[in-house]
Order: C-alpha cells, then sequence, then structure tokens
C-alpha cells in the first residue's frame, strides 16, 4: 500500500497580516534590519509577493507594523490600581520599553523614526497616553503636561537606544563587542587622563566598570520624576 502524498501547501493559505508581521519580527530579531526582504518573507512564508503587499504594504509598513506590535506589546501589562503610584506606572512602562529594546536590537531605530515620522500613529501615541496619564495622575499643572510627558518619553528613548546598537552605526563598534571588556577599556582609559586635568573622570571610572544598565536608567527617571514635583 503506498503513501498518501500530502497535498501541496496552496499559496495563501491560512496566511494573515499577523502571520506575516510575527515571521518580519522573527527576521528582523535574526539579522536586522538588512535581512528583512521580501524574498527572504516569501521563502519563509511559502507565498508569493504580492501576498505580502496586499495584506501589509511595502516594506516600510510592514517595519512600522512591527513596531507597533512589539511596543503594544510591551506597554499592555498594567499594574494593579490598587497598588500602583504614578511613579510606579511610569517606571513600568519605562522598563518595558527597555526590555523590549534589549530584546529586538533593531526596534531602537524604527521607535524613533516612530515618533520623529508619524507622531499621530499608534506608537507614539500610545506611548504618550501612558505615560501621560500618570504624569497627570501625579498632579503636575495642566499647562506643564505637554513638557513633562515630553521630556520623560525623551529621556526613556534616549537612554534604551544608548544601549542597542542602531542599524547603520559606522562607529566601528562590533555587535558582538563584549559589554564588560567595553567597559574595563573605558575606565582604563579614564583613569589613564591626567587627573589635574579630569579629577571628575577619575573619581567615576570605577563607577561606569561595575555600573548596572537598569539601574543607571532607573536612577534617571528618578531624577526626572524628582524633578516634575517643582512642577507641581
Amino acid at each position: 500500500m503506498t503513501a498518501r502524498a500530502h497535498p501541496p501547501r496552496r499559496r495563501n493559505q491560512v496566511l494573515a497580516r499577523e502571520q506575516i508581521i510575527d515571521t518580519a519580527i522573527e527576521l528582523l530579531d535574526a539579522g536586522g534590519e538588512g535581512a528583512l526582504t521580501v524574498r527572504a518573507l516569501t521563502e519563509r512564508l511559502a507565498t508569493g509577493s504580492g501576498a505580502i503587499y496586499y495584506h501589509v504594504g511595502a516594506r516600510d509598513e510592514l517595519l512600522d507594523a512591527a513596531t507597533e506590535k512589539v511596543i503594544t506589546s510591551a506597554l499592555a501589562t498594567e499594574s494593579s490600581p490598587a497598588v500602583a503610584t504614578p511613579e510606579d506606572e511610569i517606571r513600568g512602562a519605562a522598563l518595558a520599553l527597555f526590555d523590549a529594546i534589549a530584546e529586538h536590537r533593531w526596534l531602537a531605530t524604527r521607535l524613533t523614526l516612530q515618533i520623529i515620522r508619524n507622531p499621530a500613529g499608534p506608537v507614539t501615541v500610545g506611548i504618550f497616553e501612558r505615560i501621560g496619564r500618570q504624569v497627570r495622575a501625579l498632579g503636575v499643572p495642566r499647562a506643564s503636561w505637554f513638557h513633562a510627558t515630553s521630556t520623560l518619553v525623551h529621556y526613556i528613548l534616549g537612554a534604551v537606544s544608548q544601549n542597542a546598537r542602531i542599524d547603520g552605526d559606522t562607529s566601528g563598534i562590533q555587535p558582538d563587542v563584549d559589554r564588560e571588556e567595553f567597559f574595563d577599556a573605558t575606565s582604563t582609559a579614564w583613569q589613564e587622563l591626567d587627573p589635574e586635568d579630569y579629577p571628575f573622570m577619575h573619581a567615576i571610572a570605577g563607577q561606569a566598570r561595575e555600573h548596572d544598565d537598569r539601574e543607571q536608567f532607573l536612577t534617571g527617571i528618578a531624577i526626572v520624576l524628582a524633578g516634575l514635583t517643582h512642577l507641581r
């Protein structure tokens, strides 16, 4: 008795927009923006390019959709309103973005572009709404809501992006450089500076070598929040 042959997979069979976006995220995580091509997608999904354009659109639209999905998922978890303070909520949202960019290294560039190019888009609006509600809950005067929220968002995005490798970076720093080796070298270089000319750099050289990125990030959030109390 001969084995029954499985029918070949039909193009677009069970293919959906979410499936395309999830596959795009996998490609981006594996190789950055350079790895996301229509050819790579069609091969991975066993479909034609027409299906990609039909469900998602052009490559930039796909990148925007992937960014939106990651950010929306990162900000989806909320603390219990019975126990969480506005400061807790802001720290939680900030750490969610920090961890998302740490996991998806390509995200730093795309997130920055979203904020600049599409201020009315779901990514920008989602981040500002999540942070802004807590700024309001802190008691910051209404006239200062925009400046206060923008300051927090700019700090969060700037800090998390600094810890990620930016696609297109031509600094010469290898993407797989060991973090400890990097800060050891930096600390050593600071210690070799003339202490009379650079006393402060000598004082913090050891702290740079031993610092924790998340702790440093949260310290920055605490400083900004402390400053916001003076706007009440």
